[in-house]
C-alpha cells in the first residue's frame, strides 16, 4: 500500500507557474507507474500526464503539451509536475496517483487503472 500527498497548489495569475509535488510513502516507490489527473468544477477527473518507473517515458494531455513537465526523484520518493504557462482553464483540483507495474518503461493514461490516489490540491488561475 502507498500512500499520496500532493503539495504546491495555489493561486497564480494566468501566464504564471507552478510546481505540484507528490510525496509516497513506502519503500516500494521505484515499482509504480506515476500520474497526474485533475477535476475541474463540473467535470470529470481527466488525465494530465504520467511517468514512467524509470523516469524515462512520459505522456501528457494534449492541453497541457509543451507547458506542463512531469518528472519523478525514486530517492526522493516524490513526483513532481511543473506547470507553465497557466491559464484559466487550467483552474482544478490536481491529484496524483499511482499504480504497480513491472514494466520500468511503461506508463498509464486511464484513472481506472490506477490503484492508489492522493486528496487533491487546489490549482486556481486568475485571468
Amino acid at each position: 500500500q502507498v500512500q499520496l500527498v500532493e503539495s504546491g497548489g495555489g493561486l497564480v495569475p494566468a501566464g504564471g507557474s507552478l510546481r505540484l509535488s507528490c510525496a509516497a510513502s513506502g519503500r516500494t516507490f521505484g515499482s509504480y507507474v506515476m500520474g497526474w489527473f485533475r477535476r475541474a468544477p463540473g467535470k470529470e477527473r481527466e488525465f494530465v500526464a504520467a511517468i514512467s518507473r524509470s523516469g524515462t517515458a512520459a505522456d501528457y494531455a494534449d492541453s497541457v503539451k509543451g507547458r506542463f513537465t512531469i518528472s519523478r526523484d525514486n530517492a526522493k520518493i516524490t513526483v513532481y509536475l511543473q506547470m507553465s504557462s497557466l491559464k484559466p482553464d487550467d483552474t482544478a483540483v490536481y491529484y496524483c496517483a499511482a499504480k504497480v507495474t513491472d514494466s520500468s518503461s511503461y506508463y498509464f493514461t486511464s484513472r481506472s487503472d490506477y490503484d492508489y490516489w492522493g486528496q487533491g490540491t487546489q490549482v486556481t488561475v486568475s485571468s
